[in-house]
This record gives C-alpha cells, structure tokens and sequence, in this order.
C-alpha cells in the first residue's frame, strides 16, 4: 500500500533480460536503498515491485512478461529517471491517497499548458475506464498521487504545481508521452459492486 507522494527520485543502472526470454531485471539507485529488506515492496512509477536484493546505494526488482505489457516498464532502459516510494507503515501521514501500486491502463499526455509556475496537463486514456474518473477525484500517475481538475469520456485534465515538478519526474513530461494510470481504488470497488442498471450485486458466501 502506498499514498502517491514520491519520497525521491532513482535511476536505473542494471537492466536486463531474464534467462527466461520475458521477465526483466533491473538495480535501480536510491537514498533509502540501505534501509530496504529483501521481500520488501517498492512502488516504481507507481509500479509496485518486490525487492530481490540490495546493498548500501541501489536495489534490484524483477518485472514479468504481465507487468511489462501493462505498464510503462517496457520503454525503461539504463538511465532512466523513476519516481520512488516506500509501502506506509502504520505510522505514516497519508497526505495522498490509498495507492496499491497496480496499474489499471496506460495514458498519453495530449498537451501540456503553463499557467503561471503550474502546468495544466491533459491526458488520455481508454475510454472503458470513464466511470472511475471524476472531476476532484484522486489519480496516480507514474506513481503520484493528483487530483482530477475535469474530464470527459476518453481523457482528463490534472495541475502540476512547482514542487510536484521540482521533486518528481513529471517536471520533465513531454507531449505524447507514455505514463501509467492508478485510478482510485475505491471507484473500482464500487463499479464492481454495481450492475449496470445501478442495482448493487451483493457477494454471497458460498
């Protein structure tokens, strides 16, 4: 579980492909890589990893052939810049929102607009997943948690003030970029318990 606020950035400097032909390896450097444990989990963009190993300055998760086609881990390479979280604890502030750190679609960034030191950014994606988006509502991308400022059937539109561009990778967004999409978890667990005709399909123990 996580709260969609980047605790830093990381950057990849092992990347490679399993002996299997499909899974991908990657050692990603991080400030709190000393504090990991094995087994431990990592959201990566938003992609929640399992750390395999670790040392004093990087740690190493591994993607499926299923995590590769799902998000945006296909296009990483050596060097590339990822946003970072840690799962909470307890003790955590929860200043975003529940993150499970599992991808639900793919988005691509249609414009982005300055206004002011903020940057208006409008994003699509498949218009299957409209009914769990609304304006005010909470959204991860690449693992940040924003809020939803309007939307329509296929695409949506959400602010990056200063310090969410200054401490994570959205500052360097470009147009017709690639980012992945969380949408609330709560949403989906409402339109699962919804028929389409608005009735609620109760869960009966077998």
């Amino acid at each position: 579980m996580f709260t969609g606020l980047v605790e830093s950035l990381g950057r990849i400097t092992q990347h490679e492909i399993e002996r299997d032909g499909v899974s991908v390896r990657m050692a990603i450097t991080a400030p709190f890589s000393h504090a990991l444990e094995i087994g431990e989990s990592v959201a990566l963009n938003g992609v929640c990893l399992t750390v395999i190993q670790q040392n004093s300055e990087s740690f190493v998760v591994q993607a499926t052939a299923t995590t590769l086609a799902l998000t945006t881990l296909s296009t990483w390479h050596v060097g590339t810049m990822i946003n970072l979280e840690r799962s909470v604890t307890p003790a955590t502030r929860l200043g975003g929102h529940w993150v499970l750190g599992h991808i639900d679609t793919i988005g691509t960034i249609l414009d982005i607009v300055e206004n002011g030191q903020a940057h208006e950014v409008t994003i699509s994606y498949p218009q299957e997943f409209s009914d769990l988006v609304l304006p005010l509502g909470s959204i991860t991308m690449d693992g940040v948690s924003l809020t939803v400022v309007s939307c329509s059937e296929n695409h949506l539109s959400v602010t990056l003030i200063p310090h969410t561009q200054a401490v994570t990778i959205l500052g360097d967004w470009k147009v017709g970029q690639s980012v992945n999409l969380e949408f609330d978890v709560l949403g989906k667990y409402v339109k699962h318990l919804l028929r389409g005709n608005g009735e609620v399909l109760w869960l009966q123990k077998n």
